[in-house]
């Protein structure tokens, strides 16, 4: 495993460089790499790396998800209000239901196996997007408006509206007993679980570092490692309480924010030099999960799905803005932020095949699944990057050096 470490952070490095010198975001360079020394491509990759990627990418996870809910101000959510929530669900559920209704015209299969699909798809990927909305928080670019907000938290519940669809689906189709209606209503409340979780457990941190004062490297530590709980403690409960373990991570960061600006810049500084290490195994461990030979053997009708269901989170982004105090230019900016796939399709492409070979069920369905949600991987998230880091610069307004928070201005200082 120390020589995938040491392979991963070497040639990640130099990857990260070499696409960040042609004005392109450094994550491209890593996804790639990824997919050239992954099982699929020379295979340099020892077994025992592999074997603990999804781990090491749920550390990573943490990493950026702590520091979203660090930069999450009361503030900026009171200027996003409702469209956070509308962006929560809306786009998520018109994409699947583009693709339930598109998908069998395209592909021999039925309206709930294309639901299968359309849920395996709809997720928007927390490791492309909440690093870059992160980056234009700290250039202050959109910040009077929240548009890097609006971002973070949309998108975040998003992932979790489609996990639960996928469960869901998966349930019906091997013949489960699944309540839809019921697992629907488990979105909301695993949300507000999660909230609620986070804001009483950042609470308590926040009185207990108060009371005993330990260093910035300690407090890291012990919010880590609660963290690190919570997500295993979701897996044990999820059967009986609905519960958003991510959702409650970000909102410990958003309490000790509120409560202390000035601890939580700390805290966030810190992540801020762990997530140097974190993204250089988060998207190498990602890029290493696609099987291009699948991707490929999509062909053409799984690049026009992945196109339909964009079409469709699009047109529900769009009229998610309607009314808005959002120029057409910073509404471009949010569509295209609610473009990038890879996480949640590398951790349940499978899902569904899976399921179905342990239902000894016919298996070309599940197959179909898996190779379009590798090719939304491989095409998604390189160009979302793009368009994301692209449009960010060109079309977000960067606020005056004097209205940034020390942390942005820190970040600026650094670059």
């Amino acid at each position: 495993m120390l020589l995938g470490v040491a392979i991963i952070l070497l040639f990640g490095l130099i990857a990260d460089w070499i696409v960040r010198k042609l004005k392109l975001p450094g994550l491209i360079g890593l996804l790639f790499l990824g997919i050239i020394i992954g099982p699929f491509g020379f295979n340099i990759l020892p077994d025992e790396m592999l074997n603990v990627s999804y781990d090491l990418r749920v550390f990573a996870l943490i990493v950026i998800l702590l520091r979203a809910g660090f930069e999450l101000s009361r503030e900026a959510l009171a200027k996003v209000g409702i469209r956070a929530i509308l962006l929560s669900f809306i786009p998520c559920l018109m994409e699947v239901g583009f693709i339930t209704l598109a998908a069998p015209f395209l592909f021999p299969i039925s309206h709930l196996e294309a639901a299968m699909l359309g849920s395996v798809l709809a997720a928007v990927s927390p490791a492309v997007v909440v690093p870059l909305m992160i980056k234009m928080i700290e250039e202050g670019r959109g910040i009077a408006k929240g548009i890097p907000t609006l971002v973070l938290a949309g998108a975040s519940v998003d992932d979790a509206v489609a996990i639960v669809l996928c469960s869901s689906f998966i349930g019906m189709y091997v013949g489960n007993s699944v309540d839809l209606g019921r697992s629907l209503l488990n979105i909301p409340i695993s949300v507000v679980v999660g909230i609620l979780a986070g804001l009483i457990i950042g609470l308590i941190l926040y009185y207990i570092f108060r009371k005993c004062n330990p260093r910035a490297t300690k407090r890291i530590l012990v919010i880590f490692s609660i963290a690190i709980f919570l997500v295993i403690l979701q897996k044990k409960i999820e059967h009986f309480i609905p519960f958003a373990a991510l959702i409650a991570v970000m909102s410990i960061g958003f309490v000790i924010l509120e409560k202390s600006e000035h601890m939580a810049h700390e805290i966030s500084a810190k992540l801020g030099k762990i997530w140097i290490f974190a993204q250089l195994l988060l998207f190498a461990l990602v890029g290493a999960q696609v099987k291009v030979p699948v991707a490929i053997d999509a062909g053409f009708r799984g690049l026009l799905i992945i196109l339909i269901g964009l079409s469709g989170r699009s047109i529900a982004v769009a009229l998610c803005l309607i009314k808005s105090k959002l120029n057409i230019k910073e509404r471009i900016f949010v569509i295209f932020s609610y473009l990038p796939k890879a996480t949640v399709q590398a951790a349940i492409g499978g899902a569904p095949l899976a399921a179905m070979a342990a239902a000894k069920m016919s298996t070309y369905s599940g197959e179909l699944i898996l190779a379009i949600a590798v090719l939304s991987i491989l095409v998604t998230a390189p160009i979302g990057a793009i368009l994301i880091n692209f449009t960010g610069k060109k079309f977000l307004v960067q606020e005056p050096i004097e209205s940034l928070t020390p942390a942005q201005l820190a970040a600026l200082e650094s670059k």
